[in-house]
């Protein structure tokens, strides 16, 4: 068993899986960094949560499923975009004010994430994140190809041991 100080991965090892079509989700995004993510996520959390709840999201994916994505890195500023949203089957009745985003049909490395605790699950996010392209990547003969993203299902809500999926798309080197 792999240890965080935030939490427990039972393999560190990730499963290699392809996606076969893109996943669509919409909801919200903000440009952050790394002096103001913690800052910035629950604020664009809190606006998406207010914005679901008097409006709805159209064409919800069932069984529920939501994504937080990071993309478009740019390491001299060390700030990226992030977007957050429900999974959704078509963008065709989006609201205008939401962010429509695609996750790439693409291989990926996805590792499971388990924090000891609901509080944690910032911390232990960012603990996976720095093992998997500080340690993971440069070791494993693939290289990261642009995007990553947390996937969240029935599995998150659980009140014992939650779990979130963290897929970073890869190719070979």
């Amino acid at each position: 068993m792999f240890l965080f100080n935030t939490g427990a991965v039972e393999n560190p090892e990730p499963k290699i899986v392809t996606l076969d079509e893109p996943l669509k989700a919409v909801g919200f995004s903000t440009h952050t960094g790394i002096k103001t993510v913690f800052r910035d996520i629950p604020a664009v959390g809190k606006k998406y949560k207010r914005f679901k709840d008097q409006n709805g999201i159209p064409d919800r994916k069932k069984p529920w499923s939501f994504v937080a994505v990071s993309r478009n890195y740019d390491e001299k500023t060390q700030t990226w975009d992030y977007i957050l949203g429900d999974v959704v089957t078509t963008f065709a009745n989006s609201p205008e004010e939401l962010t429509q985003f695609e996750a790439p049909a693409a291989t990926y490395a996805v590792f499971s994430i388990r924090p000891w605790n609901r509080f944690l699950w910032g911390l232990t996010i960012s603990k996976m994140k720095q093992y998997a392209y500080e340690s993971w990547l440069p070791n494993s003969g693939y290289e990261q190809a642009g995007i990553d993203f947390e996937y969240h299902d029935e599995r998150s809500t659980r009140k014992k041991n939650p779990e979130i999926d963290l897929y970073i798309a890869i190719k070979k080197k």
